[in-house]
């Protein structure tokens, strides 16, 4: 009831007379409008369903392999994809060396010392590992072995005979 005690609509009716008199001769037409426009946002909105029924997923199963697939064609298949990822990777490697010799040349022949930026990105590097190391030694309580640096080779897939 506090609310409506407090609400008090003569003001407002009194702004409205207040506007309405010295909106002059096109008061009609604007009102008309005005009406209108709203009118037809909420006959629009009105018209809108909110509750739609959920669009059910489209379920899709992947059948790459076939049930009657033998041990062999599964190795064969294994052997194959490894060969792929192992084309990919070291097409990848030589094309970021490509790039890093031209880096390099172009470095050279703007007058840029090459061997100390490259000295001083392998020292943060290493400043990184080191750093990463001893985070980890620290969350574990555990201390860890030096990681292998060198390029590793994924084992040969092991064919029965």
């Amino acid at each position: 009831m506090s609310f409506l005690k407090n609400a008090n609509p003569v003001g407002a009716i009194a702004d409205f007379r207040a506007v309405y008199r010295d909106a002059g001769p096109r008061r009609w037409p604007i009102m008309a409008v005005s009406l209108l426009t709203t009118v037809g946002i909420f006959s629009i909105m009105a018209g809108e369903s909110w509750t739609m029924p959920r669009a059910l997923p489209k379920i899709t199963y992947i059948n790459s392999w076939p049930a009657d697939r033998t041990e062999e064609e599964t190795r064969a298949f294994i052997a194959e994809n490894q060969a792929r990822k192992e084309e990919r990777a070291a097409l990848e490697q030589a094309a970021s060396e490509e790039g890093k010799q031209v880096w390099k040349t172009l470095g050279k022949v703007s007058g840029i010392d090459v061997a100390k930026i490259e000295a001083e990105a392998e020292a943060e590097r290493k400043a990184a590992a080191a750093a990463e190391k001893a985070r980890l030694e620290q969350m574990t309580g555990q201390k860890l072995s030096e990681p292998d640096t060198s390029p590793q080779t994924p084992p040969e897939p092991a064919v029965e005979p």
